[in-house]
């Protein structure tokens, strides 16, 4: 089965190498466009890639001055400087390594008590920045991407959403492996507002992301994928390491 129109699949050998490919493919368009507006998500997956492009940063190969970011998601009942917090992961990771002027990051209030009005403040923040002009996506082991959850249906613009057990599982990390105390609930962009950004780059590393990866690429879409859905969109890559791309049948790049 080919991959649908518009969807590009680019295979590394490891996930090392897909990190640095993906932090100088970041590189080259804040240089080409200095204003970038960049979504940006957590989870281990980008880890490596945040290092990296705070390595090209710190060589001077990039400048992020006058770029602008909007992170996916941030759980809810979390304040931001929570180390938990996917607020306080960026800063660990990115934001206390590069230059980016702190009113041009944007984030969910995990602690705002009306999620609804919450979520519609950051659409409205999206839509005055012009809307995103890349983001970069990781990939759940159960198909979601941001906080979107598989169900009967999906949520199209920013929202609150009950997590699944599987996602909290794969966030116990955060909370010293407890997975009682990882929250019930987050705030995500929502599909639409996902397919709302001009490009897309979805970087899946890992053996266990291989049936997420080969749902998402040559299944049908379905709300029981949430990743399916970039299958709509005209502009998106998606970014594999060996292992992720294992369960894959004879699709062309």
């Amino acid at each position: 089965m080919t991959h649908p129109r518009g969807l590009t699949i680019r295979r590394f050998a490891t996930a090392v190498q897909a990190a640095r490919a993906l932090a100088r493919r970041v590189a080259r368009d804040v240089r080409a466009n200095p204003s970038l507006v960049l979504g940006l998500p957590t989870g281990r997956t980008p880890v490596l890639f945040y290092a990296e492009l705070a390595r090209l940063y710190g060589e001077g190969a990039v400048d992020f001055r006058r770029a602008v970011t909007f992170n996916l998601d941030e759980f809810v009942g979390m304040a931001a400087d929570d180390s938990r917090s996917y607020r306080a992961f960026m800063d660990r990771h990115l934001f206390s390594h590069v230059n980016l002027h702190p009113r041009r990051i944007h984030f969910l209030n995990g602690l705002e008590p009306d999620s609804a009005s919450e979520c519609r403040r950051y659409e409205r923040q999206i839509a005055r920045a012009g809307g995103i002009d890349l983001l970069i996506l990781g990939l759940g082991v159960n198909g979601h991407i941001g906080f979107n959850e598989p169900g009967a249906a999906l949520v199209a613009d920013t929202h609150k959403t009950v997590l699944t057990r599987a996602t909290r599982r794969a966030n116990a990390g955060l909370f010293g492996g407890h997975l009682r105390e990882v929250p019930g609930y987050a705030v995500s962009m929502g599909m639409a507002t996902i397919l709302r950004a001009r490009h897309i780059v979805l970087l899946a590393t890992g053996r266990n992301k291989a049936t997420a990866v080969r749902r998402l690429l040559q299944e049908r879409i379905t709300t029981r994928v949430p990743a399916s859905f970039l299958q709509l969109h005209p502009s998106v890559e998606v970014w594999v390491d060996q292992t992720a791309a294992a369960k894959l049948s004879d699709v062309a790049d």
